[in-house]
């Protein structure tokens, strides 16, 4: 077969509206992060890859590289058919197929397929060049400078559900949860699958580039972490030193917005594994109080419980000396309280662009 000179194309020099992210990693290796809009055709199931590893460790280089071409072998024509049709439906897209830095695996299946007749690029240094930019990007933004917006309240206060308002009204929110997929609870996770740190920067980076040249940034008051994804210093420096708004939802609302959000019903044992943690952190009596409602699926008594032995004053020693720095807005009614923050917001926002 004859030779060929892979193409190479940059991370600078993706478009990500005219190309195509082929991401030929395994499943694991995608499911961590990846490009914006990519397609996982793996070269290598996460079997596959760790055979391979382990015969490059235990045998030789050449005898993984055997190994590697004999699989690709029965898996060229799946990935001939998957993108010769991309490439015939829209021949002025470019696919840029991609792996780890750019190594064997990325360039094996952009050189054979552009002798096949379907021209391929390969992103020089693979997912790790995005990684790299990634990491540069979020180092600079402390000397950026953002101006927040910090959305305050105890736990279940809807605050997920006013920053989703919000940003669909064009406010400059930046959500954190939901870039973390994560609620921000010990329960945040039932029911979702939580990204990866590395996800969770990459979401986040792309909003921060969607929003430069906003004056305010929105963002809910966050802990460190959000699961197990650490929040950036910068914003952290930013909700510390940010105007806040402190939303006030009536208690039962709250409630409401637990069961309805968390579907207890649904996820019982998640909900038991993540209660086992608080054996430590409640007193003995009110632990095997919300053991029992729990037991006995009495969930508005054990929502009741959480809130008022452990969130509610974890909430109170963490926010009581911040509060001089904003206000207060009432949810009750919804409506009106989503109203008055507008309002609020707006005028923030306005005098800062008089400024």
């Amino acid at each position: 077969m004859p030779t060929i000179d892979v193409q190479k194309v940059t991370y600078n020099q993706l478009d990500d509206e005219k190309d195509v992210y082929i991401d030929v990693r395994s499943p694991l290796e995608f499911a961590e992060y990846s490009l914006p809009s990519a397609i996982n055709i793996p070269l290598f199931s996460n079997e596959e890859r760790a055979k391979i590893g382990y015969i490059y460790k235990q045998e030789s280089r050449d005898n993984a590289v055997e190994k590697g071409l004999e699989l690709f072998s029965m898996k060229l024509p799946l990935f001939y058919r998957e993108l010769k049709m991309r490439y015939q439906s829209n021949p002025q897209i470019r696919i840029i197929v991609y792996c780890w830095r750019g190594g064997m695996r990325s360039k094996t299946i952009a050189g054979t397929l552009s002798l096949l007749g379907i021209p391929c690029f390969q992103l020089e240094g693979g997912i790790r060049s995005y990684r790299t930019f990634i990491q540069e990007f979020l180092a600079k933004q402390m000397e950026v400078g953002h101006q927040f917006v910090v959305l305050a309240g105890p736990s279940a206060s809807r605050k997920t559900e006013i920053l989703d308002h919000l940003e669909d009204k064009g406010y400059p929110v930046v959500n954190l949860e939901k870039l973390a997929n994560h609620r921000g609870s010990l329960f945040g996770h039932i029911g979702l699958t939580p990204h990866s740190q590395k996800e969770f920067e990459a979401r986040l980076v792309r909003r921060l580039i969607e929003l430069e040249h906003a004056n305010h940034l929105i963002i809910e008051a966050e802990s460190k972490r959000i699961g197990r994804v650490v929040v950036p210093s910068f914003i952290l420096k930013g909700k510390d030193e940010g105007r806040i708004i402190e939303i006030d939802t009536p208690f039962h609302d709250r409630i409401n917005h637990i069961h309805q959000t968390y579907r207890p019903d649904l996820h019982k044992e998640e909900f038991g594994e993540a209660i086992s943690y608080l054996r430590k952190r409640l007193s003995h009596p009110v632990y095997m109080e919300v053991r029992k409602a729990y037991d006995e699926n009495r969930f508005d008594d054990l929502f009741t419980l959480l809130l008022e032995c452990y969130y509610d004053p974890r909430y109170e020693f963490k926010q009581g000396v911040d509060r001089a720095k904003g206000s207060s807005i009432s949810f009750h009614p919804f409506e009106e309280g989503l109203s008055t923050l507008e309002k609020e917001l707006d005028q923030l926002i306005h005098h800062s662009h008089e400024r």
